[in-house]
């Protein structure tokens, strides 16, 4: 598998690309191009080619959730695919992977900051595979679906409204999930933002890989100015797992990446960060 980062709120130092408060990934794997995520802006794209590389042939776009900072990017691909003449048919083969809840309203005290309602229409050109239950995308890699909450320390508190079922709910991001990709010898999480809690994902991809070892984590913890007992007992349960890389990003302050640093492995994340896992467990 080859990871690069081509949306973070961070880059790295005279390399010279855009960041901003979001999450776009590129991933391969096993044959298959796919984007995680695609930001707030275009930034993903001019990113990529600065990189060297096209997203024309993309074959999957996974959204972990519905936040503006992760999904308003598809104009911008649609853009992208419209300019170089990508027909009705090459779209179709083009899947989107959410959970079901992933283009519903989300709106806060700033107001909306969900999916659009003016992008909504652009999913129709795509296949849409939406989904409460895990999607194995690949042999080795898998979009959790709706992930199980089975600790008391996380997710305690909802991030504005969302409309379900025509009703206006507090949100408290049912469908934020992340992705697993599975080596023989262990798991590498990578997550988007957390918002279903870092240890309650790292818990549901045991279970739906049926796999015990974390090798690194990878993305948003969704930490930001948490209260000491949820940083502590995040700690404890990332102490105990033991990953042997923790690449925290986005959603993560900086006292939490030092707090979590103290005891295990913290690496910079950046734009231009590039990660390659062989089908083992080794970062090449």
């Amino acid at each position: 598998m080859i990871l690069k980062v081509l949306v973070d709120n961070y880059t790295y130092i005279d390399e010279y690309y855009y960041g901003e408060p979001g999450v776009c990934y590129w991933i391969e794997v096993d044959g298959k191009k796919i984007l995680f995520d695609l930001g707030y802006s275009d930034i993903f794209i001019k990113n990529a080619e600065k990189m060297g590389f096209s997203l024309l042939d993309v074959d999957t776009i996974v959204f972990s959730h519905g936040h503006n900072d992760h999904t308003w990017g598809i104009k911008h691909l649609f853009n992208l695919y419209s300019k170089y003449n990508i027909n009705e048919e090459q779209l179709k083969k083009k899947k989107i992977i959410g959970h079901p809840l992933v283009f519903n309203q989300k709106k806060a005290e700033e107001g909306e900051i969900g999916f659009r309602e003016v992008d909504k229409v652009i999913l129709k050109n795509f296949h849409l595979h939406l989904s409460k239950e895990p999607i194995w995308i690949t042999d080795s890699l898998v979009f959790l679906g709706e992930v199980e909450r089975t600790n008391d320390f996380e997710n305690k508190e909802p991030i504005g409204k969302t409309v379900i079922h025509g009703r206006e709910e507090d949100d408290y991001l049912l469908d934020d999930s992340a992705l697993v990709y599975k080596a023989e010898e262990g798991l590498v999480i990578i997550t988007s933002c957390s918002h279903s809690g870092i240890c309650n994902i790292v818990e549901y991809a045991k279970k739906i890989c049926n796999h015990s070892k974390v090798l690194d984590i990878v993305g948003g913890f969704h930490l930001l100015n948490p209260d000491e007992q949820k940083l502590k007992r995040t700690l404890d349960y990332l102490e105990n797992l033991g990953p042997r890389y923790i690449y925290a990003a986005h959603c993560t302050d900086f006292q939490s990446k030092l707090t979590i640093a103290r005891l295990l492995h913290v690496k910079e994340v950046g734009v231009g960060l590039e990660l390659r896992y062989d089908e083992r467990d080794n970062i090449r």
